[in-house]
């Protein structure tokens, strides 16, 4: 049964506007939805931390020599009790983070459950010692191979957005390389962990597999900090603000520890001018689970709509910027927002997970944008007073034109924050730059050419996914080819690349560096070995050749010079040239 006292956001959120050690010491656990008190977690110390990664190596040595019929069965049994138990991993996920059951089971499970699938399948290949073409000298007489080994312990540091889906997915994919790992998790979501830890240390069990292969820390900056500069992490993967992740990167340079970076992301999402009214239809619907999904708190999710319409050519109908903006204006005021849990069919939408200030920083740049010139299209005013006794909160139906008001302190009756669509979005306002991470539509003004909507896409530092549609496939594709991104859907949502977990995660600039997921994510686990053999070991063995033997007989340059012409000359008369030499050098 789930604790039914009010935990007082508006005292820790003060509290921790300046901290003293006895806030530290333990991290307290709520329902953004619902402002349920779900306990208290204690800090792990940074000797703690020393002392867990240690364990986790020493547990890493003997997983490394696991073979791949164990590791596919740990694989597949995570995977079962994805399947069988989805509905309590998506409540609990919601308990932690706020989010809708929709949300948790299409965000978190279906994605996990894909990753799992796909590593089970081919964890195995994608590792296995990959033949390498010998180099031109040596290709009679040896054999080259690239080795993929397990990097030790792996270090992770993930954020509250995802409570489920943010830790198996670093946690599956070091463990199908062969590491441990040591996962750092949010302040904000570190609840789910108790019963996310005890499921995998079941399936950890069962296989036979070391219990000790998988830990969780938490806390604050000082664990993180802790983690990232053990001596014995072999990696660091950190998602998050590209503000906390350069401070993991300078952290991480001391001990030269590689990190995978991957910082968020301000998606494109170009409409073309020639989609017809079927298409968009079926576009609007798209857009608006692109944004609302998670409540837009996501790395990878449509951030800026840039629509190809030159008001200059209008068309006998409605231009395709306003029937956009029609079709979402019509749906998008509709949308309920609560506690799924107490109440699924009546939500739409979940809490803002961070409470307070992140709506204040909402309200910020939707007020920005307005004084510019925007329109709001929904929503766009914080909740001025407690929401009603119920758990859920209805901001549906609200009309642009009503009076605004200030944002009030939410916190006594949830996280909350209307969904919200801007049109005529001036391309210099606050939310054309900034991450939004949040559940507003940013509708940009009308662009009149493909050129300019590439170049306004592009104009912006962080590159992490993008989408871009069209009537005609191959201008949709044209242009998606043209976007500043590490990823890139065509006539779909940008998400979509991650449904194949094939596919390797990440982007560019502000949005970070390396990858995860794919044959790259798991590569990148490891540690890349180059290997060269004798093709005829009992026959053939390299020997240094007479002239370039030490000491010197004055003629091994003559020799080398020789071997240059006869392998990479030009022409028959290079490479006979080059055996003379190698001839006179030889006498």
């Amino acid at each position: 049964p789930m604790p039914r006292t009010k935990f007082d956001l508006a005292a820790h959120e003060a509290a921790m506007a300046s901290p003293t050690a006895k806030d530290l010491a333990a991290v307290p656990c709520w329902d953004p939805a619902t402002l349920d008190a779900l306990g208290t977690i204690p800090t792990t110390s940074p000797a703690e931390v020393e002392a867990i990664v240690a364990k986790a190596r020493k547990a890493q040595e003997q997983w490394s020599q696991s073979s791949w019929t164990t590791r596919r069965r740990l694989l597949r049994t995570l995977l079962r009790w994805c399947v069988e138990d989805q509905e309590r991993i998506a409540e609990v996920a919601c308990r932690d983070s706020g989010k809708t059951l929709t949300d948790a089971v299409f965000g978190e499970v279906l994605v996990t459950c894909e990753k799992l699938k796909w590593l089970a399948e081919n964890a195995e290949g994608a590792l296995a010692d990959e033949r390498r073409a010998a180099g031109t000298t040596v290709a009679f007489t040896k054999n080259v191979h690239v080795e993929y080994r397990p990097l030790g312990v792996i270090g992770a540091i993930v954020p509250w957005n995802y409570p489920f889906h943010n830790v198996l997915n670093p946690l599956s994919a070091a463990l199908a390389s062969g590491n441990a790992i040591v996962i750092k998790v949010s302040e904000y979501a570190s609840w789910s962990t108790r019963y996310y830890g005890a499921a995998i240390r079941a399936c950890l069990e069962a296989v036979g597999a070391p219990a000790d292969l998988v830990h969780f820390v938490y806390g604050y900056g000082a664990t993180g900090a802790a983690l990232t500069t053990c001596a014995g992490v072999d990696k660091i993967i950190f998602v998050g603000s590209p503000e906390i992740g350069k401070r993991v990167m300078r952290q991480a340079a001391d001990s030269l520890t590689p990190v995978v970076l991957e910082l968020g992301g301000k998606d494109p999402f170009v409409l073309c001018d020639d989609l017809s009214d079927k298409e968009l239809d079926r576009i609007a619907q798209i857009a608006l689970r692109g944004v609302f999904q998670s409540m837009g708190q996501n790395c990878a999710g449509p951030e800026r709509f840039i629509v190809v319409d030159d008001p200059s050519a209008k068309k006998k109908k409605s231009g395709v910027y306003d029937g956009f903006c029609a079709r979402i204006a019509k749906v998008a005021p509709l949308l309920r927002t609560g506690a799924s849990v107490e109440e699924p069919a009546a939500v739409d939408c979940g809490a803002v997970t961070m409470g307070t200030p992140a709506i204040r920083r909402l309200q910020h740049l939707v007020d920005d944008a307005v004084a510019r010139g925007a329109q709001i299209v929904a929503g766009g005013v914080a909740p001025a007073a407690p929401a009603a006794k119920k758990s859920t909160s209805l901001f549906g139906g609200s009309s642009p034109s009503k009076q605004r008001e200030a944002p009030a302190d939410v916190a006594a009756s949830g996280s909350f924050y209307p969904p919200t669509v801007l049109k005529d979005v001036p391309f210099d306002a606050l939310i054309a730059k900034e991450e939004i991470f949040g559940p507003i539509m940013c509708i940009f003004a009308p662009c009149a050419s493909d050129d300019e909507a590439v170049a306004r896409a592009n104009d912006c530092g962080f590159a992490l996914s993008s989408c871009a549609f069209a009537q005609d496939p191959k201008r949709a594709a044209k242009v998606a080819g043209r976007l500043r991104a590490g990823m890139s859907s065509v006539n779909d949502l940008e998400g979509t690349t991650y449904l194949s977990q094939s596919l390797p995660f990440g982007g560019l600039g502000l949005s970070g560096f390396d990858r995860f997921a794919g044959v790259e994510g798991l590569r990148g686990l490891c540690s890349i070995r180059s290997v060269c053999e004798d093709k005829f070991p009992r026959l053939l063995r390299t020997a240094i050749p007479a002239p370039m033997e030490y000491p010197s007989k004055g003629k091994a340059h003559i020799f080398a010079q020789g071997i240059v012409e006869l392998f990479y000359g030009f022409s028959l008369l290079d490479s006979l040239k080059g055996i003379g030499k190698i001839i006179q050098a030889a006498s």
